[in-house]
Parts: C-alpha cells; sequence; structure tokens
C-alpha cells in the first residue's frame, strides 16, 4: 500500500480543516480569539511538519531496518490474514503496543528528545496535529520495537503497518480545542479531544497521562488516565522560547548531547540517554 500516495491525497483535507478551524477561532465570541491559533507558534508547526513529511523517506533509508519484520521472522505463529478477526486482533494489539511506545517517548530520555517537539508548541490546534520531528531517525526506530510484540503473536507485518498509519490518521484531528466533551461511552472507550488536550497539558494534573491511540482504556487499566477537569496549559515545563523550527526541532536532543558530554563515568552517561527525562524540571522538558 502506498501510504505516501495516501498521504498526498488527504493533505487537501487537512489543509481545509485548518482553515475551518482557525475561521472558528476567528468568529468566537469573547476571550482572546488569538489564543487558538498564534501566528508565530503555528507556522513553526506548519513548517516542522512539512519538514518531517519531507525527509522521511531519507530516514527510511537511514535506517531500512524493521523490528516488525524481525518479529515476523522469528515467530512460528502466523494469524491468517484473511480473516476478519485478525484484523481486530490487530487494531486492538497494535494500539496497546503504541500505548507504551508512547509511554516509553516520554519516560526515555533519547526518545523525549525527538517527542517533545510534537510537545512544544503552546498553542494546541490541528497543526499541533503535524508538528513531528524531522531528521530523528534513532527515535523512530527504537519507537517502532515497541510493536515488535504484536509481530511475535502472528499478527502479519502489513496489518501491523496499516494500523499505525490508521492510528496516525486517526489522531490528528483530536487535536483541537473547538470540539468538546463527546457522549459518555465514547469518552470512556476512545481517545477523543478533551483525552489529548489533556496528554498535552505542561503541568499537574495533566503531565504525563492518556498516552492512548485510538483507545483510551489503556490509560484507564495502567493508571495514566486523567480527565479534563480544568484549563490546560500547553507547551513543556520549560519551554524552548523561539519559533525557529530547526532549533525547536533539535533543542531537547542538543540538551541531551550537552548532558553527554558532562556526564562522568558510564552509569551518568546511560542515564542521560535512557533514564527519564528529568530536563523537565531543570532544561526544557
Amino acid at each position: 500500500m502506498d501510504y505516501t500516495r495516501i498521504f498526498m491525497l488527504v493533505i487537501p483535507a487537512y489543509l481545509f480543516t485548518i482553515v475551518i478551524e482557525w475561521v472558528s477561532w476567528r468568529r468566537s465570541a469573547g476571550g482572546d480569539r488569538t489564543r487558538g491559533f498564534y501566528r508565530p507558534d503555528t507556522w513553526n508547526s506548519v513548517v516542522i511538519g512539512i519538514a518531517s513529511r519531507v525527509t522521511r523517506s531519507l530516514e527510511n533509508l537511514l535506517v531500512p531496518f524493521s523490528f516488525v519484520l524481525v518479529g515476523a521472522v522469528l515467530t512460528p505463529i502466523q494469524l491468517p490474514a484473511d480473516r476478519w478477526w485478525t484484523w481486530g486482533i490487530g487494531l486492538i494489539v497494535t494500539d496497546f503496543c503504541y500505548y507504551w511506545g508512547h509511554r516509553a517517548d516520554h519516560r526515555v530520555r533519547i526518545l523525549w528528545s525527538a517527542h517533545s517537539v510534537h510537545h512544544s508548541s503552546e498553542q494546541f490546534n490541528l497543526t499541533t496535529g503535524i508538528r513531528m520531528p524531522f531528521l530523528m531517525p534513532y527515535a523512530t526506530f527504537l519507537h517502532n520495537a515497541a510493536f515488535m510484540p504484536a509481530a511475535l503473536i502472528g499478527v502479519p507485518p502489513y496489518i501491523i503497518f496499516f494500523w499505525q498509519f490508521a492510528s496516525s490518521i486517526y489522531q490528528w484531528p483530536i487535536h483541537t480545542q473547538r470540539i468538546g466533551f463527546l457522549p459518555a461511552p465514547i469518552e470512556y472507550i476512545f481517545n477523543t479531544p478533551s483525552h489529548h488536550r489533556v496528554h498535552h497539558g505542561a503541568d499537574n494534573p495533566y503531565l504525563d497521562k492518556n498516552y492512548g491511540a485510538v483507545l483510551i482504556i489503556w490509560d484507564r487499566i495502567f493508571g495514566t488516565y486523567a480527565h479534563e477537569s480544568s484549563p490546560v496549559t500547553y507547551g513543556l515545563t520549560k519551554n524552548v522560547g523561539t519559533f525557529n523550527p530547526i532549533k525547536t526541532n533539535y533543542h531537547e536532543f542538543m540538551a541531551m548531547l550537552a548532558d553527554i558530554g558532562q556526564a562522568r563515568g558510564a552509569r551518568p552517561t546511560l542515564r542521560a540517554v535512557f533514564g527519564p527525562p528529568t530536563a523537565r524540571v531543570d532544561s526544557i522538558a
């Protein structure tokens, strides 16, 4: 399946909905009408998002290795790809793997060095959804290790890849403040704009909550769920302080390299790379 071609087809829909959201903010009665689309931050998101898409093919060339394919080769289990229930299992298992991979993105410094780019916007709108790091293939490579268990239980790789792609499409429109709470059954089971606003919160009680992709039930099960009960402060606990897309993209990565350079001994060095991102308190996130 040519996902790049599909992305090219959905770009007009992306642009159209971004314009609709912007118009909605402009016409909103009362309050700060620029709060949802502060121009420098929004353009920073757009430039970073475009750079991420343009460089994706290069990243794939730099790191052509896939943990999913290795898992598929190693496992003796093969679920039938022509059965509907295999696709259903694929959805649930891939979403489960995403939860743990996303949780690692927030708790492992080297992964956070890339993922923090997505969280660095102090605004929360549809352009935030495309604000993904560029030219950081190490992070994509390590993050995708989380999906290896799906292959090991016999889910065909192309089904895993399909649900990864579908999940990324699903998550983009939930980056908005223009949709409030949805009906209770939907809010209980699925990731929604409300749940994802909480995830982008920069302070307690929202920090490190609501990691789910399509389903929010994993957060409820594993104790990382938080309900949106008060206005959310977006961004990092200490913001980058620039709208330069290159500095925004590599700020936390450079901070990690600086910590590695100052580390004395193997344990501090390993902690600077694989430990929790304590820079959320001491540096940028």
